[in-house]
């Protein structure tokens, strides 16, 4: 009987999914708001002029808003009163340049107002960023609306990144999505920087015997050690996710063949002969590598969970 409930659950959200894929539309704002992409599309650029972590910010955005409650823009409200909001979550205390989302909300307001939701201004900013480093563009189903529930305490469900192969498979698997999901999507630590806090399990204490995790490569751990200290006090200090940062491209899966990846969970993506075979295959051809990044990006921007357009991305009125 049990067993019967599981799988009629599963169908459900399986089902619920599949409904929200089919609802999206790559010209869903096509009579509406023509000129939504362009406006998206110049508010991301201007920010990247003045600072370059904005499109490795948007992207990890993205992809916090879409793990928690679906894609419908939760992870951009503010808490308010007693209720502490998805932003202010300890994942997310790190994530930066929601004033690009707001910028481009008001200027997409301004051309069409009460048409567009922050959630697919939130999906076009997460694919210029991509686009505008180097990368593959793609042409965005659009269609989401917007939630207005965002709690801090759900942001425990993300994906850390100490988790093993099983737990990064279960937590992929539970939004519908593969183990070449979970490879392909790694792929977007390409860009973007990482605080000590969040490898430190790698390079001090690692097990009872161990202080450095040994399938670490000696001198990049010991770079790593030098950076991070055990009792480090410098807020900021960490390291870039690869050696080419700001640019798009595939060089996190050499460094991961490398022993020269962050997180105990690029490690994890080794353990097993089908996700290894994935590394290997992206690492050495770029255009397959983007193939599967965009195909898994469309298929994880389009769970949806929302049921309105915000006319403000930050607070719900």
């Amino acid at each position: 009987m049990a067993a019967a409930v599981g799988l009629v659950f599963a169908l459900l959200v399986i089902f619920q999914m599949s409904s929200s894929v089919s609802a999206l539309s790559s010209n869903y704002y096509e009579q509406t708001c023509p000129q939504l992409e362009s406006a998206v599309t110049h508010a991301v650029k201007k920010a990247m002029m003045n600072d370059k972590t904005v499109p490795a910010a948007l992207l990890r955005m993205q992809f916090h808003d879409c793990f928690i409650r679906g894609c419908d823009a939760s992870v951009l409200l503010a808490s308010k009163g007693k209720n502490k909001a998805e932003k202010d979550g300890p994942p997310n205390i790190s994530l930066h340049a929601f004033y690009v989302i707001d910028n481009a909300k008001k200027a997409v307001e301004a051309l069409c107002p009460g048409v567009v939701s922050c959630a697919d201004i939130l999906a076009l900013a997460a694919r210029d960023a991509v686009a505008l480093s180097g990368g593959p563009t793609w042409d965005v189903p659009k269609g989401r609306k917007d939630g207005r529930i965002s709690k801090a305490s759900e942001t425990r469900q993300l994906p850390a990144p100490t988790f093993n192969i099983s737990q990064l498979q279960q937590s992929f698997s539970q939004r519908g999505l593969s183990l070449k999901d979970l490879v392909a999507l790694s792929g977007g630590h390409t860009l973007g920087f990482s605080h000590c806090s969040s490898f430190q399990n790698r390079i001090h204490n690692f097990n009872a015997t161990l202080d450095v995790d040994p399938t670490l490569n000696p001198s990049f751990g010991s770079s790593l050690r030098s950076v991070c200290p055990a009792h480090n006090k410098v807020k900021n200090a960490g390291a870039t996710m690869d050696s080419s940062t700001t640019t798009f491209d595939n060089v996190y899966y050499k460094l991961l063949l490398q022993g020269k990846s962050l997180f105990s969970s690029d490690q994890a993506l080794l353990s097993t002969r089908k996700t290894k075979a994935l590394v290997s295959k992206f690492a050495s051809s770029h255009e397959m590598f983007e193939k599967a990044f965009v195909k898994s990006m469309i298929k994880m921007t389009s769970i949806s969970g929302g049921q309105e357009i915000r006319l403000d991305c930050k607070v719900v009125r």
